[in-house]
């Protein structure tokens, strides 16, 4: 008699053969062999149809009722069935207990996926800023080698032009000797008088000038042309040009502490030590993390504050609030709450009722936050908080003022693209790399900024293009995210649209509908949306014809609602109609007037004139309704690097994003 029995991912045979217990063809004498997973007396209780109602709470077993007269007789038991009900109970526990897990699981599967996507942007984003900027160099080297050569032949020729005067003029008269020499030689060999006389008359006074005539026998230049090159300093500095920044820090393991984590005096500063430390705990030493402060009131309004990177691991957040009451400050690593954050803080008026929990009062250190020092263009984490520097004109220029160093503060920048004013006498800027837009004063004070790095709705991963709307709505146009946002006055997100459509938009406009037209850099197509979404129409292709695009960055619209787009790689602005129908064309490629290097911002005046960003030429160039050339921007004194967008201020100025430089600049304009 053979019996299988089968309990998930264990089956077994066990048999009577001549009267001998047989498990997989194998004699079995012992209770519980080494190499099966159960014990045989069990087996034999399955075999012979044994009913088990009871539970060996000795041998962890259920057992039947042979078992219990025989062996089992002095252990203890219970009912099989309770067991099986507690077993079960418990199971169904931990069954929930690790179910309960898979939301935390899966937030964090999906926040490490946004890392990755995020890390992966950063290096393509980082890899073309190398390519971009070496790129640069070699056209740098290229024209400074021009310019070297052709001053070489400037000297050069100068110099020889003069010695070769020189020269010239002295074989003329060595000629002139030689020949009436020659002459009067042949002369008086002869031996006849006629001819002596004549040769006297003709000769003679000639002789007397050519012996007598002052002649340059000095050397009036000289033979010096040498070259100065400062290779190896040149060499050094590129040897060690650029680094790649990062650090470890998490934001699980990061700590912060300090006197102004929890209490604080209306008006006085507080700080606060954040610690960075890796997924091990181990402290950080290096800085240039990405942190970012806020301190709220239930209603919404931000203190005061500042965060300054120590540069060796640690970061000071320092703030002031000037009224008393409960506030939130939320501290975030790599836009991660660092552990404990947010914190609830206690504001009060006075240092006396700001004690500590043991009833001992805190002491501030007396050390001015003045006294640290600071080198001039340390990067800072982001913040909401610090200061933009405007750089005024030094001379006499169309170069009104400047804002902005590369970083990730306000009024700081890392690749700046689109820029657009409006009538409220704003200038607002897409600064793609730091993911958010930051909005300034036609005078160049610092206003507001938003924008949070992410892959979902409301979130910006890399913004490009911006433009306002007539009812006052931002448009944003993020490459990365593959759609465009639109954000209130204040920065609060609203709606989004072409999502599905766009593959990389890049410049964003809106016509005089109020429809927003958006210019798609990778489907090398223009699209126009209402803006609850629905598309109006679109048109353009990949090519070089009329109506073909090869990279197109921005757009403009004029008073006639004609669109006005920049064609990068055709290196040349064309113009349509609302409908998408072909207008004109003008530009190609090269340096001269009219001509372009890969144009990219553009905009249009009250009288029609087209503005456009010179991207390789690094200028800006202006040009009449109908394309023909009119005049540059005078950009001398402070040379643009790649200027991206650019627009119109109220106040009738010019706006340019100087990328390379990471800032924008302003500019008069005549109209």
């Amino acid at each position: 008699t053979a019996t299988y029995l089968s309990n998930g991912p264990l089956t077994l045979l066990f048999e009577i053969v001549d009267s001998e217990f047989m498990v997989f063809g194998k004699k079995v004498d012992e209770k519980y062999p080494d190499d099966l997973p159960i014990c045989t007396e069990i087996l034999k209780c399955i075999f012979y149809g044994h009913v088990s109602a009871l539970y060996c709470l000795a041998c962890e077993n259920p057992v039947c009722v042979d078992c219990m007269n025989g062996e089992h007789a002095e252990h203890p038991t219970d009912s099989l069935e309770n067991i099986v009900d507690q077993h079960l109970a418990a199971l169904q526990d931990r069954v929930d207990s690790a179910k309960n897990r898979l939301p935390q699981i899966r937030e964090a599967v999906q926040c490490l996926r946004d890392i990755l996507q995020q890390l992966n942007s950063q290096r393509s984003s980082i890899e073309e800023d190398i390519h971009s900027s070496f790129s640069e160099l070699h056209k740098t080297l290229d024209t400074r080698k021009s310019v070297l050569l052709m001053e070489l032949e400037v000297t050069y020729g100068l110099k020889q032009k003069v010695l070769q005067a020189q020269l010239d003029t002295l074989l003329q008269e060595e000629a002139a000797i030689n020949y009436n020499c020659s002459l009067t030689g042949e002369a008086l060999d002869g031996g006849n008088k006629a001819v002596i006389l004549q040769t006297h008359k003709d000769v003679g006074e000639r002789l007397s000038d050519l012996a007598s005539q002052g002649l340059p026998l000095q050397p009036e230049e000289n033979d010096q042309l040498d070259l100065m090159m400062e290779i190896e300093g040149l060499r050094k500095s590129i040897h060690n040009l650029g680094t790649i920044v990062t650090t470890n820090a998490v934001a699980s393991q990061t700590e912060v502490s300090g006197d102004g984590l929890e209490q604080c005096v209306v008006g006085q500063l507080a700080t606060v030590i954040i610690s960075t430390r890796d997924k091990s705990g181990g402290l950080c030493k290096t800085g240039n993390a990405i942190i970012s402060a806020e301190v709220c009131t239930p209603g919404g309004s931000v203190a005061d504050g500042e965060i300054v990177d120590l540069k060796n691991g640690t970061y000071e957040f320092q703030y002031t609030v000037k009224k008393e009451g409960n506030f939130s400050l939320a501290l975030r690593l790599y836009d991660q709450h660092i552990k404990g954050s947010p914190f609830q803080l206690k504001v009060t008026t006075n240092a006396a009722s700001t004690g500590s929990s043991d009833g001992g009062a805190r002491k501030r250190s007396a050390k001015s936050p003045g006294s640290r020092s600071r080198q001039k263009g340390v990067r800072r984490g982001g913040s909401l908080f610090s200061t933009p520097k405007k750089k005024v004109n030094p001379i006499e220029d169309d170069l009104i003022f400047r804002i902005g160093t590369k970083g990730r503060n306000k009024g700081e920048f890392t690749n700046l693209q689109g820029v657009a004013a409006c009538s409220e006498g704003k200038i607002l800027i897409a600064d793609s790399n730091n993911q958010c837009v930051q909005i300034f004063s036609n005078t160049g004070e610092f206003h507001s900024r938003f924008g949070v790095r992410g892959r979902s709705p409301g979130q910006l991963q890399r913004p490009t293009g911006v433009a306002v709307h007539p009812n006052g709505d931002i448009i944003i146009a993020d490459y990365d995210n593959k759609w465009v946002s639109i954000f209130s006055s204040e920065g609060k997100y609203k709606a989004k649209l072409g999502s599905g459509r766009l593959m990389g938009p890049k410049g964003v406009s809106v016509d005089q509908n109020g429809h927003v037209i958006v210019v798609d850099n990778k489907a090398c197509t223009v699209f126009i949306f209402q803006p609850s979404g629905k598309l109006v129409t679109k048109f353009g292709s990949r090519g070089n014809g009329d109506r073909q695009f090869a990279g197109p960055h921005f757009a403009a619209v004029n008073n006639n609602n004609e669109i006005i787009i920049t064609d990068f790689h055709n290196h040349s602005v064309k113009v349509f109609n609302a409908d998408g129908e072909f207008l004109l064309k003008f530009g190609s490629n090269g340096e001269g007037n009219g001509q372009f290097n890969a144009p990219t911002g553009v905009a249009v005046d009250v009288n029609g004139n087209i503005i456009v960003a010179d991207w390789g030429n690094s200028r800006i160039q202006v040009f009449d309704g109908s394309g023909s050339f009119l005049s540059y921007i005078n950009t001398a004194a402070d040379p643009l690097y790649g200027p991206q967008g650019l627009a119109l201020t109220s106040d009738g100025h010019v706006v340019v994003a100087d990328s390379g430089n990471h800032c924008f600049k302003v500019y008069r304009y005549l109209q």
